[in-house]
């Protein structure tokens, strides 16, 4: 026997709508360098300039692995500092549809592997100048593994490099 109260059946629907808010003018905005991945930018970017120096000042700075060095670290001087205009400008937010963050994640991932591997090196090379590039260039890899945990986290919390993006969720109960 069914219950007269119980209703017979019931159905429960969800629905999620996402918004995503960006603003499509590029314009300066100095904001960015006072948040957490700002930072890590800029000690990025001064890690590599610092380490690449300590390479070129010493008198084997033509040696491969000081090349490798160099490499690296201007390779990630460049890039970091043009996602750095870039995160500034709003550049990031104009082009949204691009996947920013997944390219991030996976540079800074890749520069965390080759700085261990660049910074390895130069320290065993037993030269002043180089041990003071490798820990420089170790310093580098802590910070862009940091990135890259940043980068990860956002990734699977939903979001876009620049703008904010918005999930709501209605749950609808319908009674027959």
């Amino acid at each position: 026997m069914t219950d007269p109260g119980f209703p017979a059946q019931h159905t429960t629907a969800t629905m999620t709508t996402t918004e995503t808010h960006v603003s499509p003018q590029i314009r300066y905005d100095p904001s960015y360098i006072r948040t957490v991945p700002g930072i890590l930018k800029i000690v990025c970017i001064v890690l590599n300039l610092i380490g690449f120096i300590c390479i070129e000042v010493s008198s084997f700075s033509y040696h491969s692995r000081g090349s490798f060095f160099n490499s690296v670290a201007m390779t990630g001087f460049w890039f970091t500092g043009i996602m750095l205009a870039f995160y500034l400008f709003h550049v990031l937010e104009k082009f949204y549809k691009l996947p920013w963050l997944h390219i991030e994640l996976v540079f800074c991932a890749i520069w965390t592997l080759l700085y261990a591997l660049a910074a390895g090196l130069a320290a065993a090379m037993g030269l002043e100048a180089y041990s003071a590039a490798a820990f420089f260039g170790f310093c580098a890899m802590v910070a862009y593994g940091y990135d890259a945990f940043l980068k990860y986290k956002a990734i699977q919390m939903g979001q876009i490099a620049q703008g904010t993006r918005q999930q709501s969720t209605i749950q609808q109960t319908v009674t027959a």
